[in-house]
């Protein structure tokens, strides 16, 4: 079973060489630890950072550098700085090759909901809606179930919605897992996690084929 960093190392692997990356709040953050040092990547924060790298070292961080989660960051040489308009505009563009969020729940069509519980305060749905209606590869980072032990990967959502249909891949700490018309297409195990522990966490379809191999983290 994988932490929270661990997801985040596995989610590494899928950024390629010249991609500019949008990073969400929470889990998505920590991917920037752990993108191969032999590969040039552009990291993106809808508050209007280009070129975001790693969390700072405790006694350096600046407070003026921060991400959409007004968590403190560095930032690689060349990087950029620029107001919304522009960083959406970005977004909006679909100049994004591939955008990492986090997600309260996934559905077996794709669909996601990642901003509100009912009952709970919250200030709006934020850019995740403009991120997932605009990017062509969207992956999500997520525990497979709640704290109550319920699944996280559903049938159809029961949250309010942020996208339809515009999940490709979810890297929970049991599996990968990608998103196709017969249900969540399960790709990899988390080590130490079996085929039968996925299938009772996961609420939506889930389907196996052949044997299915440990993450390689």
């Amino acid at each position: 079973m994988l932490d929270k960093n661990g997801i985040a190392k596995r989610i590494a692997k899928e950024v390629k060489d010249g991609y500019y990356v949008n990073l969400g709040i929470g889990i998505p953050t920590l991917v920037a630890n752990f993108v191969r040092d032999d590969i040039s990547v552009e990291f993106q924060s809808e508050n209007g950072v280009l070129g975001m790298g790693p969390f700072p070292f405790e006694g350096e961080e600046d407070a003026d550098i921060i991400n959409a989660g007004k968590q403190t960051i560095t930032t690689l040489p060349g990087a950029s700085f620029f107001d919304s308009a522009t960083s959406f505009g970005m977004i909006r563009g679909k100049h994004v090759d591939l955008t990492i969020l986090g997600a309260m729940e996934v559905a077996e069509n794709g669909d996601i909901a990642n901003w509100k519980i009912p009952g709970k305060m919250v200030k709006g749905m934020g850019g995740a809606m403009d991120l997932v209606a605009s990017a062509e590869n969207i992956i999500v980072a997520m525990m497979h179930t709640n704290r109550a032990g319920a699944s996280k990967l559903l049938k159809r959502c029961s949250l309010p919605l942020t996208g339809v249909g515009c999940v490709k891949k979810i890297v929970t700490n049991l599996a990968v897992l990608e998103v196709t018309p017969d249900g969540f297409l399960l790709l990899e195990r988390a080590p130490g996690v079996s085929v039968e522990e996925i299938e009772k966490a996961t609420e939506g379809t889930l389907v196996v084929q052949g044997d299915i191999p440990e993450m390689a983290i």
